[in-house]
């Protein structure tokens, strides 16, 4: 198994893709601490999770909340004796399907501000143990309209060029300690509401519907399809694990070819 004996914290665990990585981590061997705003979500992936024979617990955490998290990876350290993994995949209220010129400063920086706060606040707690630990490796995930020029996202892709450049910058200081850090960049999976959602807005605006909206995206991608949600927490995993050891300040490109590195 690819993580085993590793300790992994989830933010957002009970999302579609949390709830697909903690799925990766826990049949891969990790110990998945879970982490999210409310229990009820929680505790039902984490009990499909130990169905099968994998570890997981579960604590409500408030991930903009500095203290809450510190003291959350403190108890991980406290209980199982190190904190190995971290990846942030919490949901961030942000607007699509609105030009950026009739946009309020307010809603544009909405997500924004969220988005790059938490991370900072979660990979920053973990990086504490991870460097006194001289091991770790910390994941960050983000997706294409980062870099290509998709309109009506918002704040969505300024949010995520920041967290690739909080890639390259936290990968740099911490990599004299052992610790890696690798980013993950998605194409956005069909099978989570919230892209479907999204997808909707954009497919509405360019009066057609979703279902002609995402096949038409997809004929522009090489593999002719969107990575699903289990392909993109399978990456995590091999990312978290040993076997991508060489990998740090760089990113995963889990788009299906939709861009070209």
């Amino acid at each position: 198994m690819l993580l085993e004996s590793r300790n992994a914290v989830v933010y957002g665990a009970a999302g579609a893709l949390g709830s697909a990585v903690s799925r990766a981590f826990a049949r891969e061997g990790a110990a998945v601490f879970m982490t999210g705003r409310r229990r009820a979500p929680l505790e039902a992936v984490a009990t499909k999770i130990r169905a099968v024979g994998g570890a997981a617990e579960v604590a409500v955490v408030d991930a903009d909340s500095e203290q809450a998290v510190e003291e959350h990876a403190q108890a991980v350290v406290d209980r199982a004796g190190s904190l190995d993994i971290s990846i942030n995949l919490i949901g961030v209220d942000h607007i699509q399907g609105r030009p950026l010129v009739d946009m309020s400063p307010a809603d544009f920086t909405l997500g924004l501000e969220a988005r790059v706060h938490t991370h900072f606040v979660t990979a920053r707690a973990a990086a504490r143990h991870m460097v006194r630990q001289r091991s770790g490796a910390i994941l960050i995930v983000t997706a294409t309209p980062d870099r290509l020029a998709i309109p009506e996202v918002g704040s969505f892709g300024v949010a995520n060029a920041a967290l690739e450049g909080l890639t390259r910058t936290l990968a740099t200081e911490l990599s004299p300690h052992g610790v890696r850090v690798v980013c993950l960049r998605s194409a956005g999976s069909p099978d989570a509401a919230g892209v479907r959602e999204a997808f909707g807005l954009h497919a509405a605006n360019a009066g057609t519907t979703l279902e002609t909206f995402t096949s038409t995206r997809e004929e522009r991608i090489l593999l002719r399809r969107l990575p699903t949600l289990a392909e993109v927490a399978d990456v995590a995993a091999l990312m978290a694990s040993d076997r991508a050891s060489a990998m740090t300040a760089t990113i995963a490109n889990v788009t299906c070819g939709e861009m070209l590195d």
